[in-house]
């Protein structure tokens, strides 16, 4: 897949509930200065990783699970972007080249999208590991949000033995 066209997949809107996690069950596995990795299970049973980093009122996360492709979510207190629509943005990571993400889909207070399930995918983790900061930009270039990614490299790390340890055990919460 080409680097700029990322897909949205439908159902992420289950796994959002921003910082504040209401009704669902976590636990802290790892964290490294901003970021932090959970374990959640949610109402419905279901079981994710996430690793995100955090300020007052805004969010970057990275959430995966055994079975379904990596979602991002960058979430703000700030945003009311209601449901159903979408949008294409730019993700920058530190002087590199920049991402187009079309068709990202706004939901409430943050914006989805999966990152692709092949080398693609790979690089923009990579990249996320590697950089120092993170731009979020309208489709106009202007600045909606940025992020710091120091921690990131580890909290990635981690967020891959905490998928790993779904697939040996599905249910860490027994």
């Amino acid at each position: 897949m080409r680097r700029g066209g990322w897909g949205v997949a439908a159902g992420v809107a289950a796994m959002v509930a921003g910082p504040a996690l209401a009704d669902i069950q976590s636990r802290t596995l790892f964290q490294r200065r901003a970021w932090e990795v959970q374990v959640v299970r949610f109402d419905d049973g279901s079981i994710a990783c996430v690793a995100r980093v955090t300020r007052p009122g805004v969010t970057f996360s990275v959430w995966a699970d055994a079975g379904n492709p990596v979602k991002l979510q960058f979430y703000s207190t700030a945003w009311s972007l209601g449901e159903g629509e979408t949008a294409d943005l730019i993700v920058q990571i530190d002087r590199r080249a920049p991402w187009t993400l079309t068709n990202a889909e706004l939901y409430k207070s943050s914006v989805l999208f999966n990152l692709p399930d092949d080398s693609t995918g790979t690089q923009f983790l990579l990249e996320v590991m590697q950089g120092n900061a993170l731009y979020l930009r309208n489709d106009r270039n202007q600045p909606v949000e940025s992020y710091t990614l120091a921690g990131s490299s580890a909290s990635i790390l981690a967020l891959i033995d905490c998928v790993d340890g779904l697939r040996r055990r599905p249910n860490p919460f027994r």
